[in-house]
């Protein structure tokens, strides 16, 4: 089938037949739907569920579910679960996670756990008269919410505030009607969106039907009402300390003092480069990333959150930052998350249900903590390996199954290669190479 070909409706047709014009596509169209079927589940409600979590579903796509045991979090202990395909990662929070144990673990703290979401528009009219009859109009917005608000004002959350923000100064005539929620231990997105859609719908009867107004909501353009996923209100820190001299277990060959002066070093690099902040945060993310799919919530807005807290100044740097003082070596990573425990996919996913059961069934300011004592685990590991062996060693180490499995190495030459390899490095050429002379000296 010719990819260009524009198919009308696809989304209406029933999957059998859009699998079979996704695997015109293919050059063994058989090899293909062999593959694709061979992920799908054999259980046809189990399966059910799956397509109905997006669209166009034609099969399933796993990713490793693992745990990395040993986390001590706020003096509790916990066996964390990590959804991820990068080699490396898990071995790398359970590292820390044991590391950390003796020395009181990860301590963690949340601020609040509030949310914010906008209603933009741009007012041609005159903004003092906006402005004064705000008070008026916000009063309008409560009242007329109150019936996608009651669930939640009963769980002992709903709006916090609403106020009127003035960009004028950054794009003519913009402004916002800005609003906080709690939303308890939801994550709270369609709760957000539906106030605030109703808040568009309040200010334009409000401005159209006051006389205050003379052009009533000829003024009017609302833009759109959606949540942000900047969460600057609803932060988590999580913090780790020990003596500098208890850092000589993982200082290799080092003093554990110039251990700590290089990590430390490496820590402020990230803080004024960009290139290495990046690198740097997308090692948190390793870990955070992991235990947020892992428990049904939503990664890209954690990660959105995440980048933009970064760049909050102006320059893009570090989320974590490190101190030594009085011979004390200190670590804390601080940044916005927003994630639910009740519904959305943590309600639906049978494995995200049961990530959180393995967690003790946390709300979700203990999920917050949790997860970022997994990014800091994960940044410490990673920082750790770069400034004493390297980031290769461990990684490519872990990374040896995956080119084994690229070649179709047998039981007997796994063996052989893990043994092989076990004091060289490894690279995909190398272990080529050695299956390429394995096999010849084995037939």
């Amino acid at each position: 089938m010719d990819q260009n070909v524009f198919i009308p409706g696809f989304s209406k047709l029933d999957r059998n037949k859009k699998q079979d014009l996704l695997l015109k596509g293919f050059e063994n169209p058989v090899k293909a739907a062999a593959v694709v079927e061979s992920y799908r589940h054999s259980d046809p409600a189990v399966q059910k569920l799956h397509d109905e979590f997006s669209e166009n579903t034609i099969t399933n796509y796993f990713l490793p579910y693992g745990v990395a045991p040993n986390f001590i979090v706020n003096d509790k202990m916990y066996m964390v679960p990590m959804v991820t395909e990068e080699s490396s990662v898990v071995a790398a929070a359970a590292r820390s996670a044991r590391f950390w144990y003796s020395k009181g673990g990860f301590n963690t703290e949340v601020n609040e756990l509030i949310k914010n979401g906008q209603v933009h528009f741009i007012w041609s009219g005159d903004p003092l008269i906006l402005k004064e009859t705000f008070p008026e109009l916000k009063e309008h917005l409560l009242e007329g919410t109150r019936n996608i608000t009651a669930n939640m004002v009963r769980r002992g959350g709903g709006i916090t505030d609403i106020e009127l923000k003035d960009k004028t100064e950054e794009m003519d005539g913009y402004f916002q009607i800005s609003a906080g929620f709690d939303t308890r231990d939801s994550m709270g997105a369609n709760f957000i969106n539906s106030c605030l859609e109703e808040f568009a719908v309040i200010l334009r009867d409000f401005v159209g039907s006051d006389r205050r107004f003379k052009n009533g909501d000829k003024d009017l353009r609302i833009i759109m009402s959606i949540l942000s996923n900047f969460t600057d209100n609803c932060l988590v820190t999580s913090v780790v300390r020990c003596n500098v001299k208890e850092l000589q277990e993982i200082a290799g060959d080092m003093p554990a003092e110039e251990f700590a002066l290089k990590f430390q070093q490496a820590m402020l690099m990230a803080g004024v480069d960009v290139h290495r902040a990046a690198t740097h945060n997308k090692g948190i993310f390793n870990g955070i990333d992991a235990v947020v799919i892992a428990t049904g919530n939503d990664f890209r807005a954690v990660e959105a959150a995440g980048h933009a807290w970064a760049a909050r100044e102006g320059r893009y740097k570090s989320l974590s930052s490190c101190s030594i003082e009085n011979g004390m070596f200190s670590l804390s990573l601080t940044l916005p998350m927003a994630v639910g425990t009740v519904g959305g996919l943590t309600g639906l996913h049978p494995m995200a249900k049961l990530s959180l059961e393995l967690l003790g069934n946390p709300d979700s300011s203990e999920l917050m903590g949790i997860i970022a004592s997994a990014g800091l685990a994960s940044n410490f590991a990673a920082v750790s390996s770069l400034v004493t062996k390297g980031i290769q060693s461990g990684h490519m180490k872990m990374h040896l199954s995956n080119i084994l499995n690229h070649f179709g190495a047998s039981d007997m030459e796994r063996k052989a290669a893990i043994e092989f390899f076990s004091t060289r490095k490894v690279g995909f050429s190398a272990v080529e190479k050695f299956l390429n002379n394995f096999r010849v000296n084995n037939d």
